[in-house]
């Protein structure tokens, strides 16, 4: 077996360190392998590096890291021609045609790690097959993600509660999904299927991040009670050994009412927020996502936390080819009269879905009645609504979202532009209270990690 030159590139992981480095990282090295792992989000990737390597390695878990991921592929074919190429993660897949041969010689999806051992020792025997493409889902035989070559946790996403800022750390107690919303990437890929990690696994990764100074970790898990006794076990070791550590774990509202005895324990655990993909309060996008819960059911998830003392941090799908102005305005009215504002990052109010290849949406049969074509090297298929000033009110939101980021604008106040924005977008003219005018309650601040969630 020849020696191969391997270099393992992130560009985008929700502000995190790559957990999507940091395990192949530890696959690789069990081989033999001595990968060299680059993180663009945080270091520079040099020319030097590129020539060097023999196979690079690009994650794509999500559209923001594909789209990053790409330019990266670019440069290393001017460089390196001769590089092998892999692209790995949900969107290697969904985005394979595409991809494959224009930027990637190779693209995995699934459970990776064992694909990109195999593809690496197949290069080092020179028993590579013409195509290598492939959906990994069999359990691993897990191994600690390594993180020692990755950039320290100080310059990722940070845990933020009032004044105090500490910083986070990330891991994942099960991968793949038991559910199947019909808009979300992991259907096309896992088909409802999902894979427990073992819990020493999670236990030891954690330790090492709180060795290297993490006093928060996210469980990153697409939905973290799809094992609830699996998450539960992890959780309480974690207290134990490290009883003053918090955590964030994104739950869906369905399992949070379903589970709603097991709240008070989340709490007692260290829970500091819980992330939820509410996407929309209209039961009709609802049902047409197949969400697998109702207005009602948000309305009484938000209960549930606030009783127990969790705040619920809701992602959002707001602009969707079923979304009324109507839709938006209640949506805007919920939170605020609710007192949410500080519970959403103002950039979920500007979401508009994204239909990679392969999405479960496009098997829905009014499909043809709002659908466009694919744009390839946008990974999403076009469509428009059929009310055009949703798409207009879309990109005046997001427009107003990335300028209010920019200028570290308070959430409240990117709340009431978009607000304005939505009630000329209806020819209503804009209700007397405005948010800085009303009456809230004392509520502590909602904590959150210093990054805000894209897609």
């Amino acid at each position: 077996m020849r020696q191969l030159n391997i270099l393992l590139i992130s560009t985008y992981e929700l502000g995190h360190q790559p957990l999507a480095l940091a395990s192949p990282l530890a696959f690789l090295r069990q081989a033999g392998f001595a990968p060299v792992a680059i993180d663009t989000a945080i270091e520079p990737l040099t020319d030097e590096q590129i020539a060097w390597a023999d196979l690079v390695a690009i994650s794509v878990p999500m559209h923001t890291a594909t789209r990053l991921g790409i330019t990266i592929a670019k440069r290393v074919r001017q460089i390196n021609p001769a590089a092998h190429i892999c692209c790995y993660g949900l969107y290697a897949l969904l985005n394979a045609e595409y991809l494959r041969p224009r930027y990637a010689d190779t693209t995995i999806g699934g459970e990776y790690e064992g694909a990109l051992r195999e593809l690496a020792e197949r290069l080092a025997t020179n028993t590579l097959p013409p195509t290598y493409d492939t959906t990994q889902l069999v359990r691993l035989p897990f191994v600690t993600p390594e993180r020692d070559s990755l950039p320290p946790l100080q310059q990722y996403a940070a845990f933020q509660r009032g004044d105090t800022v500490v910083p986070a750390g990330y891991v994942e107690a099960t991968r793949g999904c038991l559910h199947t919303c019909l808009h979300c990437p992991i259907t096309p890929v896992y088909g409802g299927r999902f894979f427990a990690i073992p819990r020493e696994t999670v236990l030891a990764d954690i330790r090492a991040q709180v060795a290297a100074g993490a006093q928060h970790i996210t469980f990153g898990d697409p939905d973290f009670f799809n094992g609830p006794t699996h998450a539960l076990r992890i959780l309480r070791a974690m207290h134990q050994e490290w009883p003053t550590l918090t955590f964030d774990a994104t739950i869906k509202v369905e399992h949070l009412l379903e589970y709603r005895d097991l709240l008070p324990e989340l709490a007692e655990l260290g829970c500091a927020f819980i992330v939820s993909a509410v996407e929309s309060l209209s039961d009709e996008v609802l049902r047409q996502l197949d969400k697998g819960h109702t207005r009602a059911d948000v309305v009484e998830a938000f209960a549930l936390a606030d009783t127990v003392g969790i705040p619920l941090r809701p992602s959002l799908l707001p602009f969707t080819p079923w979304t009324t102005l109507e839709d938006y305005l209640d949506l805007l009215h919920f939170f605020e009269e609710n007192d949410l504002l500080d519970n959403v990052d103002p950039v979920h109010f500007s979401i508009r879905l994204l239909i990679p290849p392969g999405s479960a949406v496009l098997n829905q049969p009014d499909t043809a009645i709002w659908l466009g074509p694919l744009d390839e090297e946008a990974f999403t298929y076009r469509w428009q609504h059929h009310d055009p000033r949703l798409d207009q009110l879309q990109q005046a939101v997001a427009a107003v979202v990335e300028a209010g980021e920019q200028a570290g604008a308070a959430p409240a106040e990117v709340f009431e532009e978009i607000k304005a924005l939505a009630y000329a977008a209806s020819g209503l003219a804009l209700p007397l209270t405005h948010t800085r005018s009303r009456v809230t309650t004392l509520r502590p601040p909602v904590p959150r990690l210093t990054e805000s969630w894209f897609c």
